[in-house]
C-alpha cells in the first residue's frame, strides 16, 4: 500500500500526516479578541476553502490559541463539510442568485474558453470547485470575506441540474434592468 506523505514521521517528530486529496486556500486569518471578567482572551479566526477541483468544495471558519491551530481546525471543517456542484458543458447549469447579510452574489453560466470571470473570494470558491467556466457578480456593498464566502455557497446550493433544473437553463437571464413605470398623468389646474 503506497502512501504519501506531508512530512516524514519518527520517534521526534510523531507519525507522519497523509497528504490531503483536496487543495486549500486561506481566504482570511484574523486575530481575534473575547474579554471576560478575568481579562482579554486572544485567539486567530481562520477561514479556510478546500476543494479538489472536480465539482466538491467546502469551507471552514474556525478558531484557535495560534494561527496553526485555527489554521488547522478550518482545515478539518472545510474538508468535513463538502458540497458537490453540478458542472454542466463545462459551466454551471443555469443563473443563480443568492444573499448572505450585506452580501448578495450572482452566478452566471459562461461560455467555453472564457474562464472564471470573478473577483475574490467567489473566483477562489469556483476555482477550488473545479468550474472550468463561470460568470459572477458582487452585488452588494461589502468587503467581508465570511459573508461573500456563505452567499457564494448558498448560490453553489441551489443550482439543479436533470428535469428540476431544465428550465431555468432555458430561460435568459432573470435579473435586468427595468426600465422605470410612471405613475398616471396628474390634471393640472388651469385658472
Amino acid at each position: 500500500m503506497d502512501k504519501t506523505f506531508a512530512k516524514k514521521g519518527g520517534r521526534r517528530n510523531g507519525p507522519g500526516k497523509e497528504k490531503s486529496e483536496f487543495d486549500k486556500n486561506i481566504l482570511d486569518l484574523a486575530r481575534v479578541t473575547r474579554v471576560t471578567e478575568g481579562g482579554k482572551h486572544l485567539s486567530f479566526r481562520a477561514l479556510v476553502v478546500a476543494g479538489d477541483h472536480k465539482g466538491r468544495v467546502g469551507y471552514g471558519l474556525d478558531k484557535g490559541k495560534d494561527v496553526q491551530l485555527g489554521v488547522e481546525k478550518a482545515t478539518r471543517r472545510a474538508e468535513k463539510d463538502l458540497i458537490k456542484v453540478p458542472i454542466v458543458n463545462d459551466t454551471i447549469p443555469h443563473e443563480v442568485y443568492c444573499k448572505y447579510k450585506a452580501a448578495k452574489v450572482l452566478l452566471r453560466p459562461a461560455p467555453r474558453g472564457s474562464g472564471i470571470i470573478a473577483g475574490g473570494p467567489v473566483r477562489v470558491v469556483l476555482e477550488l470547485a473545479g468550474v472550468p467556466n463561470a460568470s459572477s457578480k458582487m452585488l452588494g456593498h461589502t468587503k467581508n470575506k465570511i459573508a461573500i464566502v456563505r452567499a457564494t455557497f448558498g448560490a453553489l446550493e441551489k443550482l439543479f441540474t436533470g428535469k428540476r433544473g431544465a428550465h431555468l437553463m432555458r430561460q435568459p437571464s432573470t435579473i435586468t434592468a427595468t426600465p422605470a413605470v410612471k405613475g398616471p398623468a396628474k390634471p393640472t389646474d388651469t385658472k
